[in-house]
């Protein structure tokens, strides 16, 4: 069995891969009415709550390998402080249960729980495009293999300013969602009777979102409904997500694609993408943070040590 932990700034979450099949154990931390995240102290306190009770949960077989994600990406002066207590404690499920501690980044496992979920694990043999769509990460990686770190993940575009699911959730909080407010702005989004032609803001591969913010408090002023501003925002970032991909293509060539995070989730982003080739959604609940893919990475760290 190889076990993976994660605890991100809004899940604690940890996961066991038999080879085969993944099973889950996750709790999101739990954000006051009204915020629009959470201090590092306090996402510290709760995976600190939490993880007793979900590691309790995991199957009771040998463990061969443990993977963690230790920082947010593989990336010098990369760090966050909620990462550290998912290190800790895998650190020491590790030594008691006699198996090797693997450290990888949680932008390395949203990418592998993404291409364990689309089925296409065989795309690590060669170069692809990776999106990776949350709320502290909108970027497009050209990834390819690494005979170390399983993959290496390259930054060819991103968003300037506010990230996607930044610009969702400020949006949801004006609307008067729970935060994240990501399932229920697209639950909204859904109901919606206008449309909207929008014209991203572009420099380069890259986009900005900062607008997007400030013409739905406009859309608000005015009285627009709930529904119509919900898919005026998330049309806005699908807008911008698809000239990023779009202007990374033109120069690096029409690459297979694997959307992940937590924004890949989103209805109106995977519906416009329906029927095209060689682009892959995981399900959303390896889109969402989640350790399954820092379980993957302890199975293919494992499984080349093996080979070696």
């Amino acid at each position: 069995m190889y076990i993976g932990f994660d605890t991100s700034n809004y899940t604690t979450s940890v996961a066991a891969f038999d080879g085969q099949r993944i099973i889950q154990y996750k709790k999101m931390l739990t954000v006051k009415s009204g915020e629009k995240g959470l201090r590092q102290s306090e996402a510290v306190f709760q995976h600190t709550v939490n993880l007793p009770a979900l590691v309790a949960q995991l199957p009771e077989e040998a463990v061969r390998a443990v993977g963690v994600s230790a920082r947010p990406r593989n990336a010098e002066g990369s760090y966050m402080p909620c990462f550290l207590v998912g290190k800790g404690v895998a650190a020491a499920y590790a030594k008691g249960a006699g198996a090797r501690l693997y450290t990888t980044s949680h932008q390395v496992g949203h990418i592998l729980a993404a291409l364990y979920s689309c089925d296409k694990l065989s795309l690590l043999q060669h170069p692809f495009l990776a999106l990776h769509l949350s709320g502290g990460t909108t970027e497009v990686l050209l990834v390819q293999p690494d005979a170390e770190a399983v993959l290496r993940a390259e930054k060819v575009a991103e968003s300037l300013d506010l990230k996607a699911g930044q610009a969702i959730d400020r949006a949801g909080v004006m609307l008067g969602l729970p935060f994240p407010c990501g399932k229920a702005l697209d639950a909204l989004s859904l109901q919606a009777t206008a449309e909207y032609k929008i014209k991203p803001s572009m420099k380069g591969c890259c986009c900005s979102l900062s607008g997007v913010e400030n013409k739905a408090k406009k859309l608000l002023e005015t009285g627009e409904s709930n529904e119509n501003i919900a898919a005026f925002v998330l049309r806005s970032v699908c807008v911008s997500v698809d000239a990023m991909l779009q202007a990374v293509r033109e120069q690096y060539g029409d690459l297979p694609v694997v959307f992940s995070g937590g924004v890949s989730s989103n209805t109106m982003l995977r519906r416009q993408y329906e029927g095209a080739p060689a682009v892959y959604f995981a399900a959303p609940e390896y889109s969402l943070d989640n350790a399954a893919g820092c379980a993957v990475y302890a199975y293919l760290k494992e499984q080349e040590l093996c080979r070696s």
